[in-house]
């Protein structure tokens, strides 16, 4: 897969790329990723891609010949432009496993008051938002969309069982919890059935943990049906 981003602060990309997942997803071929720097497509001495806002307010706002402009000299056959902004819609881990499928993506990081609206209109095919707050500029939700969309590539993680059964799985719980050694801590037990060798009462157990943590922390992600009976007695924690 091949990434463009393009943002007013490239530098702020230099580290967190390059270490574990991301790195060797980079060095084994299955990530291309390439930092663009909105100014260099700027048409003044001053590399000005801001201005004020028509109808007055506070801020500055992305001026729309510099972005296009950058766009179209890195856009692909086939290749999505997906926009980070407040704007958007959720991002979600099925919006990930979405993006996972594509062979280039563009990201546009805002700053300022956002972007002319003319951009969204003319070069966006997707608006996400990683949630309900305000961060200083889009650099660190690209970061995100990047490193989840980047471990479901195939074989990036080698293990496909690993892209499964994670925080978010397929069936859109949360992940069971788990436990290593010692079996016991500070009067604190594993629970006795992953001790057991029942792989199918592992089974069990642990949907039946993902469904409870799932009611318990993130009711919105339960689908109405989905979950079976969430009580169970002591013995089951």
């Amino acid at each position: 897969m091949r990434v463009d981003v393009l943002t007013l602060f490239p530098s702020m990309f230099d580290g967190p790329l390059d270490e574990s997942i991301l790195r060797r997803a980079r060095e084994g071929g299955y990530l291309e990723l390439r930092i663009t720097d909105i100014r260099d497509f700027a048409h003044d001495a001053h590399r000005t891609v801001d201005d004020r806002p028509f109808g007055g307010g506070p801020g500055m706002v992305l001026k729309p010949e510099p972005v296009f402009e950058a766009v179209e000299s890195l856009r692909s056959p086939g290749a999505k432009v997906i926009m980070l902004a407040p704007v958007g819609e959720p991002y979600r881990q099925e919006t990930a496993r979405s993006l996972a499928k594509q062979d280039h993506l563009i990201l546009l990081c805002g700053s300022y008051e956002g972007f002319d609206e003319r951009i969204r209109e003319g070069l966006v095919d997707e608006v996400v938002s990683l949630g309900d707050y305000v961060l200083t500029n889009g650099a660190l939700p690209a970061m995100v969309l990047i490193d989840s969309v980047t471990r479901l590539i195939p074989g990036v993680l080698g293990d496909a069982d690993s892209v499964t059964e994670e925080s978010f799985g397929e069936d859109g719980l949360l992940e069971y919890p788990h436990y290593t050694r010692p079996a016991e801590f500070r009067g604190m037990k594993v629970p006795e059935v992953l001790m057991s060798g029942n792989h199918g009462e592992i089974a069990k157990w642990r949907k039946k943990m993902a469904e409870r943590l799932t009611a318990e922390r993130r009711p919105d992600l339960l689908v109405k049906g989905s979950a079976s009976d969430l009580a169970s007695d002591e013995s089951e924690r």
